[in-house]
């Protein structure tokens, strides 16, 4: 009870850290939205007129006072639920442009990232199974080759590939003119044609780690005193590779993919941005270019949270699968 008492613990104190780091690092930037946004609507060739400078401020909701007063609006906003209006989006909601974005993020990243896990886990289960035979060299080094390949470049090559050359797929976007956000069959089938390359994309570089980090932990768990003793009985090599070497081998994936549900929120910003789809990363990149505080804070806020909580229930977890990290902090 004490380990789970104590993790409860960290994860409150860690929550109230970056929450309010979640409040300072923005206002430490320099510039001023108000003053950002009136430049785009006037261009850089127009002096800055105050009055209208002021009169944005008001627009947008532009919190007064000093620092502390305004952490503690900003507080009491969290716990109503209020993100305010974005500067980026006006006269739409923080929670209007989250919303709208975060289906899209969902649906391409939680797939890849399961199909990412699974797959992953299998074959670095099976390369150290088969060790130092020439499956596990073409695994372990055909996924050590194609980690090295650098994201973008994989990404521009099945764009010029698919879409450019052979036309198969649309370059990017999230669907196209013809359809529109709905339940129909047609946005659905448009939809899908939008998400193959990205996803492709994603399940290209997305097992390496799971591979890599099951097949090393997997051999180092094989090689334990216990794993031995189980084969000087005369157990099943296949018996001991499952039930002594992956179940104790797969704990550090399952914290690494809860963390990465966790991340999930905050989106990929760079495969998002690359084929322009419509998720969370393309926001947070355009929140950030735009000085949008609002968005920029609840991007921010809701993947820290979902770290955090990813975080606390994989050490929960822990706890019940490894009495050792219990008995590890008793007193």
């Amino acid at each position: 009870m004490l380990y789970f008492v104590r993790r409860a613990g960290f994860f409150l104190a860690t929550l109230w850290a970056a929450v309010t780091l979640n409040f300072l690092i923005p206002r430490m930037q320099p510039g001023d939205p108000a003053e950002a946004l009136l430049t785009r609507l006037q261009g850089n060739t127009q002096a800055v007129n105050p009055v209208q400078l002021e009169a944005i401020r008001k627009m947008l909701g532009t919190q007064d006072g000093n620092l502390l007063s305004q952490y503690w609006d900003y507080l009491g906003a969290i716990c109503r639920g209020e993100f305010g209006i974005s500067y980026s989006y006006y006269p739409y909601t923080v929670t209007d442009m989250i919303g709208s974005a975060l289906p899209w993020t969902l649906v391409l990243v939680g797939v890849t990232q399961l199909v990412s896990f699974v797959a992953g886990t299998l074959l670095g289960a099976w390369a150290a199974y088969r060790r130092n035979s020439r499956v596990d060299s073409v695994i372990t080094l055909g996924s050590t080759f194609v980690g090295t390949l650098p994201f973008f470049w994989i990404a521009l090559l099945l764009i010029f590939v698919f879409a450019i050359t052979l036309n198969w797929f649309p370059e990017g976007g999230g669907y196209g003119g013809g359809s529109s956000p709905g339940w129909s069959w047609l946005f659905f089938s448009d939809a899908f044609q939008h998400s193959v390359l990205p996803a492709v994309a994603l399940l290209i570089t997305g097992p390496i780690g799971w591979i890599i980090g099951m097949r090393n932990n997997m051999v180092q768990t094989l090689g334990e005193d216990y794993a031995r003793l189980a084969r000087a009985r005369g157990l099943p090599r296949r018996r001991i590779a499952l039930t002594y070497g992956a179940r104790i081998a797969i704990l550090p994936n399952v914290t690494g993919f809860a963390i990465a549900l966790g991340g999930l929120l905050g989106g990929t910003v760079l495969v998002e941005t690359i084929f322009n789809y419509p998720g969370l990363g393309r926001l947070l990149l355009e929140a950030v270019s735009n000085k949008d505080y609002p968005l920029m804070q609840a991007l921010f806020l809701f993947t820290t949270i979902g770290v955090l909580i990813a975080n606390f229930l994989a050490d929960v977890t822990y706890g019940f699968l490894d009495p050792r990290v219990r008995r590890a902090e008793a007193p």
